[in-house]
């Protein structure tokens, strides 16, 4: 059994030989994202489990370890962490649990102090926490995002986002209920067979792999029918994850809607380009400097890979392309600040103008109660949102453990009757 060994302030590190008894559990948001990340991870050497554990004992767990004044994705990570420990399903002294931190002054920078305290009250102090992160917040000699796994999950974010995008084009039009899901799960196989045998990275393995992917998708019977368009902007885990919003998207769905969710590449450009930002609007010493360089040549990659989805897109007129970052920052300039960065930032008001001027204006901003950042950069703009954009109709709708599912459907609803007379020509207000 592996010795457990803490560092200098009493944090118990995840070790070498843990990586080779221990489990790790990571919590779900993105479904399609995160199946390839578990296939990195695997691949890698370590033994992952996505956890998909969701329903009411979930919320309950959350609120019994953690304060309720606390954000509410961070009170359903941790519920769905301690809710899956006390299932029985996995021996505690053979287990990890893994998160994101982005080093951001919200939500994933901050989750994993809280787990440890919700850990120590469960009488779970045993189990090591490993914090995925690439600004150095925490280290551990049995975890390390070295370059591989870097560049492996960043194929899988551009193949997450295209999947995404083209399942939400074609499942609401799809002439065989479930075609479009088939395909989507045929490649997330695919791909994960592809990481564990060192394909599927390069430059020229993903654009043969994105031409392969429009290609399948374009080739899937629809019939096209009028349907209401709704996109989804918000905090990152209420906004993705569907235990999170109560299944936001099914709903929708239900409605006769076709729902356009941003993808994770513009959040991560978003991310990168907080350091140089800062330097151009605060200044700094030389390691902010050196900090802000590495941010630049990260920004360089990432923005290549995003050029190939839109290289992909570009022989298929009938799908919508993902906006590339660069169009979308433009929008919000003279809009709100750059240096509004707090939780999902200028990006989320970027993402209601970006989501109105391609034809998706009827928006659901979804957002945990409280969440002053976001309450800021979403309901805060909207005023101004539809002063930019008059077609824009947006809804903000809360989410936490005592907001009811019925009341937030019945608002949804109200906004799509509207959607509904607009796309008629039947609303006397347009």
């Amino acid at each position: 059994m592996a010795e457990l060994v803490y560092d200098k302030n009493g944090r118990l590190l995840f070790t070498k030989e843990m990586k080779e008894e221990y489990t790790i559990l990571i919590p779900m948001m993105l479904p399609v994202h995160f199946k390839l990340f578990e296939g990195v991870l695997r691949n890698a050497g370590y033994k992952i489990q996505l956890l998909t554990n969701s329903g009411p004992a979930v919320v309950q767990e959350g609120l019994k370890y953690v304060h309720n004044d606390a954000c509410y994705p961070a009170l359903l990570v941790i519920g769905q962490f301690l809710d899956a420990l006390h299932s029985g399903k996995y021996d505690l002294d053979h287990t990890a649990l893994m998160m994101t931190q982005t080093g951001g002054g919200c939500r994933a920078s901050n989750y994993i102090p809280l787990l440890r305290k919700a850990m120590h009250k469960a009488n779970m102090d045993q189990i090591p926490i490993i914090s995925m992160n690439l600004v150095g917040l925490e280290k551990n000699p049995g975890f390390t995002m070295d370059i591989g796994i870097i560049r492996r999950m960043m194929a899988g974010v551009v193949y997450g986002d295209t999947l995404m995008c083209l399942n939400n084009q074609v499942k609401p039009y799809e002439t065989r209920k479930g075609t479009s899901t088939e395909l989507l799960d045929k490649w997330i196989q695919k791909l994960c067979q592809q990481f564990a045998h060192g394909h599927g990275i390069s430059m020229a393995d993903v654009k043969k792999n994105l031409r392969l992917i429009m290609h399948d998708f374009s080739a899937i019977p629809e019939k096209k029918v009028p349907k209401i368009h709704v996109g989804i902007v918000g905090e990152i885990y209420v906004k993705y994850a569907a235990f999170a919003n109560n299944n936001l998207e099914d709903f929708l769905a239900e409605q006769d809607c076709e729902v356009n969710l941003p993808g994770l590449m513009n959040f991560l450009l978003f991310m990168l380009e907080h350091r140089p930002d800062d330097m151009e609007l605060y200044g700094g010493g030389p390691a902010a400097a050196a900090a802000a360089g590495v941010s630049k040549i990260l920004f360089q990659y990432v923005t290549k890979m995003q050029n190939a989805i839109t290289e992909a897109f570009r022989s298929y007129p009938q799908f919508l392309a993902p906006t590339e970052f660069s169009h979308v920052h433009e929008l919000v300039d003279g809009v709100i600040g750059y240096g509004a960065k707090m939780g999902e930032g200028w990006l989320l008001t970027a993402e209601m103008l970006e989501l109105a001027e391609c034809g998706f204006e009827n928006i659901i901003c979804a957002q945990p109660f409280g969440c002053l950042p976001n309450h800021v950069v979403g309901k805060g703009m909207i005023r101004k949102v539809k002063e930019v954009n008059s077609k824009a109709n947006i809804v903000p709708i809360d989410y936490d453990p005592g907001a009811t599912k019925v009341n937030q459907e019945n608002r949804i609803k109200l906004m799509l009757a509207v959607a509904k007379e607009n796309m008629n020509g039947t609303n006397p207000t347009k």
